[in-house]
């Protein structure tokens, strides 16, 4: 029920599995950015559509996100054809939260968060990130300061796992996009976030390369 679309990288190269966010699919311009920034860096990406998306993308009808147990399934089919080895899976907003509830599949190295929902915005009862707690796979979350679905200043109220580190993006909104006044940019901002969720995938490749020696 999902189409992908693999980026151009070297054989045998890390894979990176990139899920999108509830209101846009796999062709948005923000994933888009990340899997090209990526794979100049030498990493594979894999990008899908979720069931919903794709049948967006078949009438041109807009719907609302399938229910969390259809969007986890359609992520581990893509794991299952994909992954051979151990694999990073993350996601932009919806699609990050997705792939940090898949921390027990066995082929999940590491999970990656690209401004997580934590609430809906101006809404912060409805907290999303409970199981954030008690994740014991390495998880990065990219987070803009402003992100009305969790600003910095939130982040002390919120329990997270020993192995859930957070990189704050500089005046970033939940896209990473800086005002024009605070004197970042849209591309440096996503072109540091590249920089930082590189690190993190090799570093994810490289800890399971160690564990098999």
């Amino acid at each position: 029920m999902t189409n992908d679309r693999l980026s151009d990288g070297e054989l045998g190269s890390p894979l990176f599995v990139l899920a999108h966010g509830a209101g846009a699919g796999m062709d948005h311009a923000f994933m888009q950015q990340v899997a090209s920034g990526l794979a100049e860096k030498g990493i594979q990406v894999i990008r899908f559509n979720f069931p919903y998306m794709v049948k967006r993308a078949e009438d041109g009808k807009k719907r609302p996100p399938d229910r969390a147990p259809k969007l986890l399934e359609a992520f581990e089919q893509v794991i299952a054809e994909y992954a051979d080895k151990p694999i990073v899976i993350g996601g932009k907003s919806m699609g990050g939260r997705m792939a940090s509830l898949l921390g027990d599949n066995p082929q999940v190295a590491g999970i990656a968060c690209l401004g997580y929902p934590f609430h809906p915005p101006g809404k912060p009862e409805k907290y999303k990130g409970e199981h954030l707690a008690s994740l014991s796979k390495p998880c990065l979350i990219l987070q803009g300061e402003r992100d009305t679905f969790g600003k910095r200043e939130e982040f002390a109220e919120f329990v997270l796992a020993e192995s859930v580190s957070v990189e704050f993006i500089a005046d970033g909104d939940h896209s990473f996009k800086p005002r024009k006044s605070s004197g970042y940019t849209e591309e440096g901002n996503i072109a540091h976030a590249v920089d930082v969720l590189s690190q993190f995938i090799f570093a994810c490749y490289e800890e399971v390369s160690n564990a098999r020696k």
